[in-house]
């Protein structure tokens, strides 16, 4: 209200209406004991604190020295605790695993706390050396040699304490070697077996590095070393293949994978074709150089060649005896091409599924007998068109596909003139006639007839007898080889021989 006794109206607020303010009081009744009295009550009323040393802050009375010394026992038990809990810790890094430990009790502050049952004091016994579920290594022998006095001595080579020491010496073993938990279990070792496991351990070490070491270099069983992976990468890269399905047989001297064909300076190759990957390593076929050391074509060039090269040269005498045996027409895989130990045929079966074995093959009296013919001819036509003798022939080196006899495998086939040429073409008369005979076939030729069928020699067979057959041969063979020496020694072009595909020189990598 105003001096004119009007009313001033007060503005409306846009927020909504406003609370009105408290009321004022004024500084006497703030001074009041009336009001003093009563916030004394209101303060009586609050819960009480959780500090314990609180009450005594809030109490009438003045500064309690009672409760500023327990407050000071406090902090002076919070700093012991914490000091030798470090105290601890500096004593397990001090000792280690040392036998001989270092202890630090005597710096330590005994407290009652010590004696404390809570769970905040307790020292949990796996942040300590002492395990309780950990297996109690063997003692020492002192140097002097033995524990104990009068009857109880114990020396070091007591059998309880070797055998023990030997189950804790296990764990120096490499850590491929799992020894188990023989100290748990109190096992105990003699010396000899300890011995024995050790000389084993090494032994499996060394061999497993050599093993290591040599499947770098080498082509081992379903698998190719990086060489020979690199030159298959090659072949895909450069169109030949157009990928590598997988390995489809493996044997003594070769690895052979399947894949699809592509082309060859734009000249198509099979659609399906095989790649023999010779293996690279002699230890499966250590007696391969008895066919090519004393073949007349690669003489010169096989002692001049480190055993690398000698597999390549292997290659190379497959390449050349097929396509000998494609130029007469016989059923045999057709070469594509050969880099170093690696050599691409076309595969012998239908939609990735090589053509089986005649071992495998289950065939009528008809077929069988027709089989028999087909190869009859073949070992005929072998042997006086192509000039080869098989070497290795048998009825896992012969394929059933189409209803006809497939030759495969020709890698060791030599020529009759070899000195020992007409002792393998008698092992191959010998296998192809044990094979027939046992299949039931009535026209199958005994061994010495059929090797006089193939070669036209009519050596005399006296009454089936063997030893008698082979002195023959040998005697045959034995004027052979002087007839060859006196014409001096056949060499064997690098050239590609009937038509076959080019040959470039390998370096020495």
């Amino acid at each position: 209200m105003d001096q004119t006794g009007v009313t001033a109206e007060i503005p409306k607020s846009p927020w909504g209406s406003v609370a009105p303010a408290p009321p004022a009081c004024s500084l006497t009744e703030v001074m009041s004991e009336e009001l003093a009295r009563q916030l004394d009550e209101e303060n009586n009323v609050l819960p009480a604190l959780s500090d314990p040393g609180a009450d005594l802050l809030l109490s009438d009375e003045g500064p309690d020295t009672t409760s500023d010394l327990m407050l000071a026992q406090m902090l002076q038990m919070q700093f012991d605790r914490e000091f030798d809990s470090q105290l601890r810790r500096e004593e397990k890094k001090f000792n280690g695993d040392s036998k001989v430990s270092i202890s630090f009790e005597n710096y330590r502050m005994v407290h009652p706390y010590e004696d404390s049952d809570s769970s905040e004091d307790e020292v949990d016994w796996q942040d300590t050396r002492h395990d309780p579920y950990r297996a109690v290594k063997p003692q020492t022998t002192p140097r002097k040699g033995f524990t104990g006095k009068g009857k109880n001595i114990t020396t070091k080579h007591d059998e309880v304490t070797c055998g023990r020491k030997n189950t804790a010496r296990m764990d120096n073993f490499a850590p491929e070697v799992h020894v188990g938990d023989g100290l748990g279990m109190d096992l105990k070792l003699s010396n000899q077996v300890f011995n024995s496991l050790k000389q084993h351990c090494y032994s499996e070490q060394r061999r497993s590095a050599r093993l290591h070491e040599k499947k770098e270099h080498s082509t081992a069983e379903q698998a190719v070393d990086p060489r020979t992976r690199l030159l298959m990468y090659k072949m895909v890269n450069a169109g030949v293949l157009e990928n590598i399905n997988g390995c489809i047989s493996t044997g003594k001297e070769s690895v052979v994978f399947h894949a699809d064909g592509g082309s060859i300076e734009e000249q198509p190759v099979p659609g399906e074709v095989v790649l023999k990957v010779f293996k690279t390593t002699l230890n499966e076929f250590k007696n391969r150089d008895r066919y090519i050391k004393d073949d007349y074509r690669f003489k010169d060039r096989f002692s001049k060649l480190n055993p690398r090269k000698i597999i390549r040269l292997w290659a190379e005498k497959e390449m050349h005896n097929l396509t000998r045996m494609k130029k007469a027409e016989i059923p045999c895989p057709e070469v594509v091409t050969l880099k170093k130990h690696i050599l691409v045929m076309s595969f012998i079966g239908k939609d990735h599924v090589p053509a089986p074995k005649l071992k495998d093959v289950i065939l009528g009296s008809e077929d069988m007998k027709n089989a028999y013919c087909q190869v009859l001819h073949m070992m005929q036509q072998l042997y006086q068109e192509c000039n080869l003798v098989h070497a290795d022939l048998s009825e896992y080196n012969m394929l059933w596909h189409e209803g006809k006899v497939w030759l495969i495998d020709v890698s060791q086939s030599i020529e009759p003139t070899h000195p020992h040429g007409l002792e393998f073409l008698f092992r191959d008369c010998r296998n192809v006639s044990t094979f027939f005979q046992k299949r039931g076939v009535g026209e199958a030729m005994s061994m010495c007839d059929l090797f006089n069928a193939v070669t036209g020699l009519n050596i005399p067979v006296g009454a089936e007898d063997e030893a008698e057959f082979m002195t023959e041969i040998m005697a045959l063979e034995k004027r052979n080889e002087d007839h060859v020496q006196k014409r001096r020694k056949k060499t064997f072009p690098v050239a590609s021989e009937g038509g076959g595909p080019p040959i470039k020189p390998d370096s020495d990598d």
